[in-house]
């Protein structure tokens, strides 16, 4: 069992969450309850998994918990560009954060290989 905030793929998602929240704090009021809280729970979600993966024992658990961080960093790459086309998110800021998930699921990818070989 490792500590989470010792992996760099948490330090980048944690990273891209605040600046998820910062950005949609503009969004319209009648957004609240819909694509902004979407956006702010699956970009929590994928640090969020990824620390609980870190607590769970045998590298299967911490790979299932690796692809649901995953999963929200997919579906958080969606609810970006909805909102950069709806013109909710500006196009730097779209630009930065799409930047940001992209990365994050690549070092995710590449973590759970690195998890899977130890097998």
């Amino acid at each position: 069992m490792q500590s989470f905030r010792n992996l760099r793929v948490w330090e980048k998602s944690h990273r891209l969450t605040l600046d998820v929240y910062a950005s949609s704090k503009a969004f319209p009021r009648d957004e609240m309850y819909g694509l902004t809280n979407q956006m702010r729970r699956a970009s929590a979600s994928i640090g969020m998994n990824i620390a609980e993966g870190c607590c769970r024992k045998g590298d299967a658990e911490m790979v299932r918990f690796l692809q649901m961080a995953m999963g929200s960093a997919s579906e958080l790459e969606y609810q970006l560009l909805l909102a950069h086309d709806l013109n909710h998110l500006l196009s730097p800021w779209y630009e930065q954060l799409a930047t940001q998930v992209v990365e994050v699921k690549r070092m995710l990818s590449s973590l759970m290989q690195k998890v899977k070989a130890v097998n």
